[in-house]
């Protein structure tokens, strides 16, 4: 399975880290092409830097590391090449305002997920996923011993399912079906529960994560 992550930035480049180590092949593609191709020769022979065109054209799996505003344009524009992708989405309705303080841009009851879900070719297979810790600690807290640290994924799509699940465990984390897409509110920051953020920087395990769910009436 090849996996393209479109955006290297922090969350990007983290996800591409961890695939990596966990013997997973990506494409990595940015609008800094060179960017993409310093990270694809630093992480080795099993990452490579491609145009945005050709590394969805060859991808089973997309992760749009990107903002969600970069998100309304990208997708539209490349909905030929998303059709029949698993499509990993990480983005959250998050903005600053002239303070530069943290702001919602989207209403409480509605989530990026159900934007981008809404603007994917109906082929597609939507999951929103690797955007429920903070960059930095997706970054430094792959393979946590003794326990893994879990993800909350969201999707109602078993193809998408079957492949957030590898991937998460591959990158080192352990996997938690939040719910369906519906759900994808409650894994977003600002303001969703069961993100990072809303556990006041907390970092669940497998255990904890189900736990976590079932209190709120979710079944884990």
């Amino acid at each position: 399975m090849t996996t393209a992550i479109i955006g290297v930035g922090n969350l990007g480049t983290a996800v591409a880290r961890h695939l990596v180590a966990g013997d997973e092949l990506v494409v990595l593609a940015a609008q800094d092409e060179g960017h993409a191709l310093g990270l694809a020769g630093e992480l080795g022979p099993r990452a490579e830097a491609a145009l945005v065109d050709d590394a969805l054209e060859v991808a089973d799996v997309v992760v749009l590391a990107l903002w969600l505003d970069q998100l309304k344009e990208f997708i539209p524009e490349q909905e030929r090449l998303l059709e029949n992708k698993v499509v990993v989405d990480p983005s959250n309705p998050l903005g600053f305002d002239e303070n530069g303080q943290m702001i919602r841009t989207l209403p409480d009851d509605q989530s990026a997920g159900s934007i981008v879900a809404g603007l994917l070719p109906a082929s597609a297979h939507y999951v929103k996923a690797f955007g429920t810790l903070a960059a930095d600690s997706l970054a430094s807290s792959a393979h946590r011993e003794p326990q893994r640290v879990a993800l909350f994924y969201a999707t109602d799509d078993d193809v998408a399912a079957g492949a957030a699940e590898r991937l998460i465990t591959a990158a080192g984390f352990d996997p938690v079906k939040a719910g369906g897409v519906a759900a994808a509110v409650r894994i977003e920051m600002p303001g969703g529960d069961l993100h990072q953020m809303g556990l006041n920087g907390q970092l669940l395990d497998v255990d904890q994560a189900r736990a976590a769910l079932a209190s709120s009436g979710v079944p884990a």
